[in-house]
């Protein structure tokens, strides 16, 4: 039985066993823990209160805060127990400590995933957003990732797992077969993912790039292009109402010519679905390009008449144009990106040096590592949890403003 016991043990911590380093890994695994399950209930509660924050990309981030929360409460203080060897002589209840540590984890990027879909759908497919993001489709999706989480993260209760022949102690690396935890949940269920969403973000990132420069380009050459077009019409329709009453021009030059006033009136004033009948007709633009100008372009530019005769010329409202609008609503949606982005990035940071010693561990069974850097990689993988609230509050100011409400006023910073 201690040869057994050795064997693991000397197999996960070839350094000896720290005592003081357990302590402080302890210490600092209970501190993550409070911060984690205070932080993303703050996140949760300022989602429940704000209405403007209760869309389909918050319902995938509290997803990602209750998995948080149940890091704090459940993952946390099991993977305190299986570090110390516990529960004795208990497989099962061992197995079970084992599986909610991958059951969560999967469950964060899953969400993470569902997150840059949905944004994906926002920005990129903006006329079918509201038909395949619906409340009800979000309600699914969500349902769907935290079934595909409990079952991929359940996998070492389907014999999956080591047999040791020591059954005392609970150590994870004694119960958890490395290739369970290197193919599967790994390379399959983590780069796999990764890399999607990085791909995803990537798309986005750049189609927002070339609409952007499309909008810098169109408000240099508003100014001019607009008021010819607008010229040329009130001159072609006070030549056309002349012609009129002497009773000539009513020939088929004459409404060829008005009705392309009218469409290029059309197109000036952005008259809603008028307008987006007209661009499409013509085949002007790509399809996801005119989609995100769509969205983001209000009505302006507005035509009137000056006097009440026909022939006098329209004056054009001084109101913000399309593109005067849609590069700030462009931006905003660049920023939500990047914090979505930055997201996934921490995550990725946090969690890729446990699965890289995981890796070491089945690959080179003989290579030293150092049981500081073990326990370094653990404590980083479980922090993320708690960083995530601080990244909301950092870059989200809809979160930000909301979350200084629901403090108490003796603690709210003083404005200046």
């Amino acid at each position: 039985m201690n040869a057994t016991r050795g064997g693991c043990l000397a197999s996960i911590m070839p350094q000896g066993y720290q005592p003081h380093l357990k302590l402080a890994y302890i210490a600092a695994e209970f501190l993550i823990a409070l911060l984690a399950i205070t932080g993303n209930l703050l996140v949760c509660l300022a989602v429940s209160r704000n209405r403007k924050l209760r869309t389909v990309t918050n319902y995938f981030l509290v997803s990602l805060a209750v998995a948080d929360i149940l890091v704090g409460l459940l993952a946390i203080p099991c993977a305190v127990l299986t570090n110390l060897g516990r529960p004795l002589y208990n497989m099962p209840l061992c197995l079970v400590l084992v599986s909610v540590l991958m059951v969560l984890t999967q469950s964060s990027i899953l969400s993470l995933l569902a997150v840059a879909a949905e944004r994906y759908v926002a920005i990129l497919l903006p006329f079918q957003h509201q038909r395949i993001v619906s409340p009800r489709n979000a309600r699914l999706a969500l349902l769907f990732t935290w079934s595909l989480a409990l079952i991929s993260g359940t996998v070492p209760l389907m014999r999956w797992h080591k047999q040791p022949g020591d059954s005392e102690y609970c150590i994870f690396t004694c119960v958890v077969d490395m290739t369970y935890m290197v193919y599967f949940n790994f390379f399959c269920c983590l780069l796999v993912p990764l890399a999607a969403m990085f791909i995803i973000y990537g798309h986005i990132f750049l189609t927002i790039r070339r609409q952007l420069r499309r909008i810098t380009v169109a408000r240099g050459t508003a100014g001019t292009g607009m008021e010819d077009t607008v010229t040329q019409c009130s001159a072609t329709e006070g030549a056309a109402g002349g012609r009129t009453d002497l009773g000539i021009g009513t020939g088929t030059g004459g409404e060829a010519k008005e009705r392309k006033c009218k469409t290029e009136e059309g197109i000036l004033n952005g008259a809603g679905a008028s307008g987006a009948e007209v661009g499409a007709s013509n085949g002007t633009g790509e399809a996801v390009e005119s989609g995100i100008a769509a969205v983001f372009t209000k009505p302006g530019f507005r035509t009137g008449s000056a006097g009440s005769g026909s022939s006098s010329p329209r004056s054009v409202d001084a109101r913000p144009g399309p593109s005067d609008e849609a590069k700030p609503r462009t931006r905003q949606e660049i920023r939500k990106a990047t914090s979505l982005f930055l997201v996934l990035f921490l995550f990725m940071v946090c969690w890729i040096p446990i699965h890289c010693i995981n890796c070491v561990l089945l690959l080179c069974p003989k290579c030293p590592v150092p049981m500081s850097l073990t326990l370094g990689a653990i404590l980083l993988s479980h922090a993320n949890s708690a960083l995530n609230p601080l990244l909301y509050a950092y870059r989200m100011r809809s979160f930000r403003h909301t979350l200084m409400v629901m403090c108490p006023r003796s603690i709210r910073p003083k404005r200046q």
